[in-house]
């Protein structure tokens, strides 16, 4: 839902999250047109299914669910993956880290709240990545 509001400037209210998709949208950035190819994962998948779709990318929205604790344990594993992965020596090119950016989702259902916001900024601290709370 998060993908399809950015790439529509809409929400969506019927989505499927088990579904995995890839998405191709232009957007102006800081002056320049930009092509975006956002791979929308459905989340469920085993360690060699992330591993290479960690590989396919160039910058990551690490997001969870404020109303689900097992899916904010989850965001530390990734973001070590997507560290090593990326600075594997058997990657070529730049030696340059991807864009991280850790992203707390349904931040509107504050009564099913529970990852604090503080749980958030810590984590984004200790792994010094950005942190933002969405809805």
């Amino acid at each position: 839902a998060l993908t399809v509001r950015f790439i529509t400037r809409r929400f969506i209210g019927d989505y499927d999250p088990t579904l995995e998709m890839i998405y191709r949208h232009m957007a102006v950035m800081d002056g320049e047109m930009v092509h975006f190819e956002i791979l929308d994962t459905a989340g469920q998948e085993d360690s060699l299914q992330i591993e290479e779709k960690i590989k396919w990318g160039d910058g990551f929205a690490v997001v969870y669910s404020v109303t689900d604790r097992c899916s904010f344990d989850e965001v530390m594993r990734l973001c070590f993956l997507i560290n090593h992965i990326h600075s594997s020596p058997k990657r070529s090119s730049s030696s340059e880290q991807p864009p991280v950016v850790i992203v707390g989702n349904k931040k509107d259902l504050q009564f099913d709240r529970m990852v604090s916001t503080e749980d958030g900024e810590n984590l984004s601290k200790a792994l010094k990545l950005p942190f933002y709370e969405i809805s």
